[in-house]
């Protein structure tokens, strides 16, 4: 998918959602328990109940890691089933991978070609070489990991290094590499005030925000200081939407949520 078709899904949507599918057999309904497979059903339903709210899905590969053979198959048959039935999805594999070389190639055909994700989350540290590989792949996108939501973000993130924080380093070198107008950028929700200062260096990059809902990131926040003349958000939620009920009527409740979110965006595509 290019950012141009991405673009216009969020002028036609009115929204800039993307709905983690993080499932954990543990918080969904336990009458899904007793299906074939019951990861993917709970993601079909949730899907069938928001893709019209949305723009974007992003599993998060560790959850079907967790549960070996068949939560790979899970998510194989989830991204078959987003791609087949609602193709303007833009799909996020939120996989975090870095190494380099052959193995960063391997990486990226597994998420960009074999499963056909649109996009792959991948961490910087070990530099240009671990990234370009995953960039090669024409109209599909790598979303750099650059400041996260998490506490221990402010380890390594937020250090100055030769008199600039980190994260500001990784989006100005990370422009340098070949292909680096594919790039996103990870910036989590709950570090709003750093939009400003990121806007500077990657002024109409689209940045994936994590953190809004359950982990307390504002959306108005984020829409003030990190919103673009083209919008170049997406917002992420995912324990807030999927898991807002635990009963029968789970997707319609995930909706619900979705829809408070999706309507909170319209206001903010509209005023900006």
């Amino acid at each position: 998918m290019t950012t141009k078709q991405l673009n216009e899904q969020i002028q036609q949507k009115k929204s800039f959602l993307c709905i983690g599918l993080d499932v954990d057999l543990t918080k969904i309904p336990q009458h899904l328990l007793n299906t074939e497979d019951p990861i993917f059903e709970f993601n079909k339903a949730i899907i069938d109940a928001t893709h019209d709210l949305c723009v974007s899905y992003k599993p998060n590969t560790a959850f079907y890691e967790a549960y070996g053979l068949k939560g790979w198959l899970s998510l194989e048959k989830t991204i078959k089933y987003i791609n087949e039935n609602y193709p303007e999805i833009f799909t996020i594999a939120d996989a975090k991978r870095g190494d380099i070389g052959n193995t960063s190639t391997m990486y990226a055909k597994a998420f960009l070609e074999d499963l056909n994700f649109d996009s792959v989350t991948v961490a910087p540290y070990m530099g240009k070489d671990s990234v370009e590989p995953f960039l090669a792949f024409e109209n599909k996108h790598t979303i750099l990991l650059a400041l996260t939501s998490n506490q221990g973000a402010f380890d390594f993130q937020t250090k100055e290094v030769e008199g600039k924080p980190m994260y500001q380093t990784v989006l100005e070198t990370s422009k340098s590499w070949k292909n680096s107008e594919n790039l996103m950028y990870v910036v989590g929700a709950t570090k709003a005030e750093y939009f400003t200062e990121i806007r500077k260096i990657v002024p109409d990059s689209f940045l994936l925000v994590p953190g809004v809902g359950a982990q307390g990131g504002s959306l108005a926040e984020v829409c003030k200081y990190g919103m673009s003349a083209n919008v170049g958000l997406l917002i992420n939620s995912s324990r807030g939407i999927i898991y807002a009920s635990n009963n029968e009527n789970f997707a319609e409740a995930a909706r619900a949520e979705a829809l408070k979110l999706q309507s909170e965006m319209a206001l903010h595509l509209q005023n900006n």
